[in-house]
């Protein structure tokens, strides 16, 4: 039995989720990526395949705080808000959530909430 590496089987799992949602005009595809330091958000019409709104903690702005990471619950949560700001000043309201494949617990949770709360239904 070969072994798979954890990124190998979130791979397998993002490819099956890709199956079966995309983001059209009237509901963009909301995509949430995770490295080990920061995190980046993205509302993506798979359509015309392009990036209508992107947020990311990678900023001179958050780095200026003087942490090593933002790859955190608090800061999802401050990147949940300011995405789907950015989302309704480009008039959209309804999104499809993809969760690259990552489980719906911590910081993909903590976003999707915040996002929630911001306006996005979803």
């Amino acid at each position: 039995m070969l072994i798979k590496h954890k990124y190998e089987l979130r791979e397998r799992r993002k490819k099956r989720i890709r199956k079966k949602i995309s983001g059209t005009p009237e509901r963009p595809r909301l995509c949430i990526y995770k490295s080990l330091r920061h995190l980046y958000a993205q509302v993506i019409d798979d359509t015309t395949g392009r990036t209508l709104a992107a947020v990311t903690t990678n900023t001179k702005a958050l780095k200026g705080e003087g942490r090593k990471t933002f790859a955190n619950q608090e800061y999802a949560k401050r990147l949940g808000k300011e995405i789907a700001e950015k989302a309704t000043a480009a008039g959209i309201t309804q999104v499809v959530f993809d969760r690259s494949g990552y489980p719906y617990h911590g910081v993909v949770k903590a976003f999707a909430e915040a996002a929630r709360e911001g306006g996005l239904k979803f």
